[in-house]
């Protein structure tokens, strides 16, 4: 009887064992299907990862997978910019019980996947970190998100979806909330705001009232919903009627009542009166309008004049005109409203603020006008005023809520920006020490060679900060020259009007190439601008003066060995280094090669003058 016993229960462990074979079997292979779903056609893609079915998750090389303690269960499943182009798949994962109870931590941040978060994402109970950001998911998020009780933080910014949030707030756990830069509608659910640390819905389309933040959240996480309103944004909500869908009623009524009837009558009465008012003032401001004559000079953000790539010597003008900045939409009123990008000058920045201002024209160029206006309160703005753009209004849109995410201090970014089928503005914050093209080619020049060296350095630094920031959006400066460089209160070198250039245009630089390979040569246009931007530095000379190209020029002199023949005058006076003057020299002659694969990238570039930098500041050392 007790060798039956023992015979039975070795029976039974041969039985458990067989099972749990067949369990891990099948995670494996549901693991494997995931990631082939996720990773896309291309096989390179995945090539980095080893996930075999002859291994194990837990022990074995499957990159990207972390188990328990005890090796036994996968807790996390880390896929972050692994350039998958797949499709999301959750229901595999979330369908599957042994999975689904045991995963806490999921992220996939910064591929190019598609698809959508699956209505089976409730299954997976366990999980406290969903992270999908910076893909191109899209559809309606599923009402099972709020069901996920364990969940913590959440991350679906910089996607495509749409629709209305679940009613995230029954989930009390959840500390973080990142949903920026999707088309994201509906009300915000009455979060408990207390609870987070992180919590972001700014550019979607949202509407209604804010709930009530207490102070927890400033404007920045709530930014680029028109329809908006209430604190912290400036947008009172008094000045608009409550959405229907904000409405608290009880009873379900037929048809409007009598009060109803006589509430919407004086509404439509009354948008009748301000209708007419704002077509009176504006036939009347056109009335008396001066029409300003194109200029042909192009300009900087900060209205100091510029060279046209053609002819720069020809274009030094200084003529302004004055004029009333008025912005008219297609049917002639204002159809959109400003929106704003920063919380620091252009909170309180309205529409009609800029349409009500004295504005001086500084000048017009061939993507657009500049003007300077001054505000109600005594804030000076630029604004760029683009005409004719190909890209469309919803492109445009979108553009402008990349650019908002990279910030750097010596990036000028727009504060605000105003769109319609017609007509696009962006504002700037005002830069009244001027441009790089001034300090050097006006009639005092002021930059000794450390503060040239310093300027190169900032400027490549904050060029390789945007090409990796954006290049993969196809997003480059297009345009860059030494009229595009401004210099801020403390006379530090920014980048202005990054990301505005129409795509067309850049695609058709004589420093780029319109091959497939389109949005790597771009960049490598940046650094060919870059390149002469260096040269006008090292020379002092204009980009084209009487007739010559300054690259051109550079590369004779070279070829005949004159090396010494380059440089500025001033800096040869001031006995600045010719070794490193010549180190940077050969930095440019790279950046200005015209095979556009030959030249550096922006990285590189800044590497190297970093170290020309350090240099430079070890023999100041040496010499105090």
């Amino acid at each position: 009887m007790k060798r039956v016993s023992t015979w039975i229960s070795f029976a039974t462990f041969l039985f458990l064992l067989n099972i749990t074979s067949c369990v891990e079997y099948e995670v494996k292979r549901t693991l494997i299907q995931f990631l082939a779903q996720v990773s896309g056609n291309d096989a390179r893609q995945n090539s980095t990862l080893v996930w075999k079915q002859d291994s194990d998750p837990c022990k074995g090389p499957w990159q990207g997978v972390h188990c328990d303690s005890q090796n036994i269960f996968i807790k996390k499943l880390l896929l972050d910019k692994l350039n998958f182009s797949g499709t999301l798949d959750l229901a595999m994962l979330c369908n599957f019980e042994p999975l689904a109870a045991s995963l806490t931590y999921l992220s996939l941040d910064g591929n190019k996947i598609s698809g959508g978060i699956a209505s089976e994402v409730g299954n997976c109970k366990q999980l406290t970190r969903l992270h999908l950001s910076g893909n191109q998911l899209a559809g309606d998020l599923p009402s099972s998100l709020a069901m996920l009780n364990n969940l913590k933080r959440l991350d679906i910014s910089n996607n495509h979806f749409s629709g209305s949030l679940p009613n995230l707030s029954r989930i009390s756990g959840l500390n973080m909330f990142l949903a920026q830069n999707n088309y994201l509608g509906g009300t915000i659910p009455a979060f408990e705001f207390s609870n987070f640390d992180q919590f972001n819905v700014s550019f979607n389309n949202f509407r209604g009232h804010i709930p009530n933040v207490h102070g927890y959240f400033s404007a920045d996480s709530f930014l680029g919903n028109p329809e908006l309103c209430g604190d912290p944004l400036p947008k009172n909500c008094s000045d608009q009627p409550m959405p229907f869908s904000e409405a608290q009623t009880s009873e379900k009524s037929t048809g409007p009542s009598k009060d109803q009837i006589l509430m919407y009558s004086g509404y439509a009465a009354l948008v009748a009166i301000i209708v007419l008012f704002v077509v009176f003032k504006l036939c009347r401001r056109k009335k008396g309008e001066n029409k300003i004559e194109a200029l042909n000079n192009g300009v900087g953000a900060s209205g100091g004049v510029v060279q046209k790539p053609i002819n720069v010597s020809s274009e030094y003008k200084t003529e302004v005109s004055r004029s009333e900045f008025s912005v008219p939409s297609e049917s002639g009123m204002v159809s959109q409203s400003l929106v704003v990008l920063s919380s620091q000058v252009a909170i309180e920045l309205r529409l009609e603020d800029l349409l009500g201002a004295p504005a001086e024209l500084i000048g017009r160029g061939k993507n657009g006008s500049l003007y300077k206006v001054m505000l109600h309160n005594g804030i000076m703005v630029v604004v760029k005023r683009i005409k004719d753009w190909t890209i469309s209004s919803h492109d445009f849109i979108q553009r402008m809520r990349i650019l908002s995410q990279a910030k750097h201090p010596h990036v000028l970014a727009p504060l605000a920006f105003y769109c319609s089928k017609q007509e696009k503005l962006l504002v700037y914050e005002y830069q009244q020490n001027g441009s790089l093209f001034k300090l050097l080619h006006g009639t005092t020049k002021a930059l000794d060679w450390s503060s040239r060296l310093g300027i190169a350095a900032t400027i490549a630094e904050a060029l390789a900060f945007l090409h990796q920031e954006l290049g993969h959006h196809g997003i480059v400066h297009g345009n860059l020259k030494s009229s595009n460089i401004l210099l801020n209160k403390n006379m530090e070198a920014c980048i202005s009007e990054y990301g505005i250039m129409d795509m067309d245009d850049e695609r058709g630089s004589p420093f780029g190439s319109s091959s497939d390979a389109g949005a790597l040569d771009m960049l490598k246009g940046d650094v060919y601008g870059f390149g002469v931007i260096l040269l006008e530095v090292l020379t002092g000379k204009l980009v084209k003066g009487n007739g010559i190209d300054l690259t051109d020029w550079v590369q004779s002199v070279l070829r005949e060995e004159w090396t010494g023949e380059v440089f500025d005058k001033s800096l040869i006076s001031e006995y600045a280094s010719e070794e490193r003057m010549v180190n940077l020299l050969q930095v440019a002659i790279r950046c200005v090669n015209r095979s556009p694969q030959a030249r550096p990238t922006m990285n590189q570039v800044a590497l190297m003058i970093n170290t020309i930098k350090e240099d430079e500041e070890k023999s100041l050392i040496y010499e105090v």
